[in-house]
């Protein structure tokens, strides 16, 4: 652990947020109160022919270097230390496990203005509230400015709340509604509302619950029970609930609980679509003040989020994995919903899985854990397994909600109609009939994944990936999803010119086409990120669609988990073959939690829902098992074949990708990894991927296999050729270990300066 500083002539020793795998020295300034400086202050240090915001790690009177040549500190910029000594403790852990250069690391737990070396001044915050008119005007004489009336009704709602405040932030009137300002302006302008100043640092109300907890079943109240006898303690909870089961409600009385110990709880969700639905019903339910952070919020917002959780000033925090490792001033209980989903997983830069880094927080803050999943990682799984983790579940959907009923379809030889069979025509027909909602799934964005000529076969690719390019026929463009890279739709074949250019596959697009003809006169809503970029829409959409003026909605994997759609009694997944096949190993995993998390948006309330899933594979284990026996036995299965062939989690891997404009630079720069991994350990053995014993997993225990050079599926992307190799081991310790020396060697080969390249721990795709 650093050291705290005391005496004169000081060296500070810092991080500083470079991709460089060492600390740095400094002279400390002149004059400086040496007692007063402690490990995790912000500094401001000459680097190379600039500056850099840097973070004091300890205060040493020894360098390596020579005195005479280390530059001086030029200004320090916190008299107290942002992070605690527990903050660091927990990234020095990060840095260490995912090797990955200290500053960086530090540097992830700090909001973009702190991280500039901003000042942690901000003490107000402005609110908006209701004038003494405002609270005494009846909204309806605002009826031929509904908007207005809104707005007005929002804040005087607030009045009946069990701690009323009649004001309101930018940040909670955002999380509302995004279309806000105007209204508020209007408002103000008729001497309505007012704008007051906050402080960021003011105490949360007294009153914590309104009261209104649900009535929770026998299972539900036993999962409580024990989280919440485990309180001021650590211990990881897995909540496995199907979907609809309550899961959320089991969180807020837990939350509670935690609330009125005086305690601080942080609660993590996969996607920033989530967050909106959530942070309503806690707003609900709670009286403290809640505290959002995402990477859609402003550079002010998270700012005023962070000190306000580092401060004490507010009792929750909700946000994505970003908001993982801001300081708590009273931490009493870490949540982590939908704890599979792989967006948990940081896949650039620091690639830490938040999940994992959740766990090892909570062990050191000494509270529990509680992960939350209706289709939980084989991972978490297989700590259950192993003790590790106490399993919590909810066996049946809560209220009178019972589970839909699945069922496959087999579309071999079938006609059909743009991915659609009859028989799900039909379906369709006869729910919105009954006045009920479809939810059509399809995991594809645009008009149609490849474009190709009927006369010569030519195919329309990315110049710089090798992947086709998508159509996107609403905006007429041709557009590669893996660069970005879009040019206009040509008219005909640059290859032959004839103008018999032919769409192959379906995309939501085009989907949304064929439904608008089938169905016409029927509300249709397409929820994919093309058509949800404007900021707002998404949740105007789902507004929409919960005040059942939606008849079909169309989407993405971002209908897949948490949204509440209790009208919608039929669920379609279009195209479930697509995931069936893969060289990835976590695929199945992945299509299987897939399958059940939207299976689950069918039947949430009285009406009993039914899914269909078109296949032209209905004979195909996965989807069998599914059907049959449900996740429970899926996870069970691929867990014993996971084992057989000593994968993760029965084994652990670091994966090493790297890319380069030159395709032979990757080739050379592993070769030289392979050499010097051997060198620093003799357990460390390349396999050859074509020997069927080595690819079973037959190998000694404590060997360190290296798998590859291979290239990366997908080769070259945005012009870079791309290649990665595979460490595996069945010892964690001992992978680790050969990493800690390996990953400094590198950076010393010359072939690493031709080359882009990067370790992902514990990775949850090959890609």
């Amino acid at each position: 652990m650093a050291k705290s500083c005391s005496g004169a002539g000081l060296i500070f020793r810092v991080a500083v947020p470079v991709p460089i795998h060492r600390l740095f020295d400094y002279l400390a300034p002149d004059n400086i109160d040496a007692d007063r400086v402690k490990p995790g202050i912000r500094l401001e240090v000459p680097f190379g022919k600039g500056k850099k915001i840097a973070f004091l790690v300890e205060c040493t009177r020894h360098s390596e270097h020579d005195t005479g040549k280390l530059k001086q500190v030029e200004r320090i910029l916190d008299d107290e230390p942002l992070l605690s000594a527990q903050d660091l403790q927990l990234l020095y852990w990060a840095s260490r496990y995912y090797h990955h250069p200290l500053g960086e690391v530090i540097g992830t737990a700090f909001p973009v203005a702190l991280r500039q070396g901003k000042s942690v001044l901000v003490q107000t915050e402005k609110v908006y509230a209701l004038t003494e008119s405002g609270k005494a005007t009846d909204s309806n004489q605002l009826k031929r400015t509904p908007k207005q009336k809104i707005v007005l009704e929002k804040f005087q709602s607030l009045g009946f709340e069990a701690s009323p405040r009649h004001s309101l932030s930018e940040a909670e009137l955002s999380a509302w509604n995004t279309n806000w300002r105007l209204s508020v302006r209007q408002l103000i302008a008729k001497g309505l509302l007012q704008v007051e100043f906050s402080r960021v640092g003011a105490h949360p109300p007294a009153v914590l619950n309104n009261g209104n907890d649900l009535h929770c079943n026998p299972p539900q109240q036993a999962a409580i029970n024990a989280v919440c006898d485990s309180l001021g303690q650590f211990g990881v909870f897995l909540l496995e609930g199907v979907t609809g089961s309550g899961k959320t409600e089991v969180y807020m009385q837990i939350i509670r609980s935690v609330l009125e110990r005086g305690q601080q709880v942080l609660v993590l969700v996969p996607e920033i679509t989530l967050t909106p639905q959530l942070e309503n019903r806690f707003r609900q339910r709670f009286t403290v003040n809640i505290a959002v952070f995402h990477s859609k919020l402003t550079d002010r917002q998270r700012q005023i989020a962070w000190l306000q959780m580092q401060q004490g000033a507010c009792s929750i925090l909700l946000g994505t994995r970003s908001a993982l490792f801001t300081p708590l001033k009273n931490p009493g209980l870490i949540i982590l919903d939908e704890e599979h989903d792989t967006s948990f997983k940081q896949q650039e830069g620091f690639r830490f899985s938040a999940r994992d880094v959740a766990v090892v927080r909570g062990k050191m803050l000494n509270i529990p854990v509680l992960l939350g999943s209706a289709t939980p990682a084989l991972e978490s799984l297989h700590n259950v397994d192993n003790g590790r983790y106490r399993l919590l579940h909810l066996p049946e959907r809560a209220g009178s909600a019972i589970e839909p009923v699945l069922q496959l379809l087999d579309i071999r030889n079938k006609r059909m109609v743009e991915g659609l069979s009859e028989t799900l025509i039909a379906e369709i027909h006869s729910t919105l009939a009954k006045d009920e909602q479809v939810l059509l799934f399809l995991n594809r964005r645009g008009f149609a994944p490849t474009l190709i000529c009927h006369g010569c076969g030519w195919v329309a690719r990315c110049l710089r990936c090798d992947a086709n390019l998508v159509i996107h026929a609403n905006e007429g463009l041709l557009r590669c999803h893996h660069c970005g890279r879009e040019q206009k739709g040509p008219h005909q074949c640059p290859v032959c010119k004839a103008k018999e250019l032919t769409a192959l596959g379906l995309g939501t697009e085009r989907v949304e086409k064929v439904l608008a003809e089938l169905f016409a006169g029927k509300v249709i809503v397409r929820l994919d990120r093309d058509s949800t970029q404007r900021k707002g829409s998404l949740e105007g959409y789902l507004e929409e669609i919960n005040q059942g003026r939606v008849d079909i909605i169309l989407g993405t994997q971002m209908l897949a988990k948490g949204h509440h759609f209790p009208n919608v009694t039929l669920v379609a997944i279009l195209d479930v073959d697509s995931g069936l096949f893969s060289i990835d190993f976590h695929a199945s995993e992945k299509l299987a939690q897939l399958i059940v998390q939207v299976s689950g948006r069918a039947g949430r309330a009285e009406k009993p829902g039914k899914v269909i899933m078109q296949t032209r594979q209905p004979e195909h284990p996965l989807l069998t098992t599914l059907i049959r026996h449900g996740y429970k036995s899926f996870a069970k299965t691929a867990l014993a074949e996971r084992k057989e062939a000593l994968l993760p989690p029965f084994s652990y891997q670091a994966l090493f990708r790297v890319q380069a404009v030159d395709a032979e630079q990757p080739k050379l720069f592993f070769q030289a990894v392979i050499s010097l991994a051997q060198k620093l350990d003799v357990n460390a053995m390349p396999v050859n991927t074509q020997d069927n014993d080595q690819q079973s997993g037959q190998t000694k225990s404590a060997a360190i296999q290296i798998l590859g050079p291979v290239s990366a599926p997908m080769a070259r992307r945005a012009g870079f050729y791309r290649y990665q190799l595979l460490f595996q081991s069945q010892n964690r310790r001992d992978l680790h270990a050969l990493l800690d020396r390996l990953v400094p060697g590198i950076e010393k080969l010359k072939q690493a300066n031709k080359v882009r390249w990067s370790l992902d721990i514990d990775p949850v795709d090959l890609y």
